[in-house]
């Protein structure tokens, strides 16, 4: 994943696209920052792991660029969540997603929203390429 991350970055300095430069130069820093902070060089799935959270960061901020209804802000935003989705596996559905919530639930039978971190615990280790704040708001709702 690095040495391709870093291939798509010479090839954008080459066709000078300054704007996914400039998205590769921010995610090839979040790398090399948890790469410090884990004092080792990142596996693939860590690699992974930071994209995700570079994803959730613009979709956050997404959210609250809508608010506020700064449309050049969401659009740039949307263009970088595309070029960081390139590096990551396809996500899940909303059926697929509720396939597994509904095996979960039925292992687990919860019963109330104390339960709820029991149930996304389980989640969490068999949905590798979901959506979970998806996945939360989904159980929520079961759960309510």
């Amino acid at each position: 994943m690095n040495t391709k991350i870093a291939e798509d970055l010479k090839a954008a300095m080459k066709s000078g696209d300054k704007f996914k430069l400039s998205v590769l130069r921010m995610l090839k820093s979040a790398l090399q920052l948890d790469s410090i902070s884990k004092k080792h060089e990142l596996s693939d799935d860590e690699v992974m792991s930071v994209i995700k959270k570079q994803v959730k960061m613009r979709k956050d901020s997404i959210e609250e660029f809508k608010k506020y209804s700064k449309d050049e802000e969401v659009a740039n935003l949307e263009k970088e969540i595309e070029i960081l989705n390139a590096y990551l596996p396809e996500e899940m559905t909303e059926e697929e997603i509720v396939k597994v919530i509904d095996e979960v639930f039925s292992e687990l039978k919860p019963t109330s929203m104390k339960e709820m971190g029991l149930v996304m615990k389980e989640l969490n280790g068999k949905l590798t390429n979901a959506d979970m704040t998806l996945v939360s708001k989904l159980v929520k709702e079961r759960l309510s």
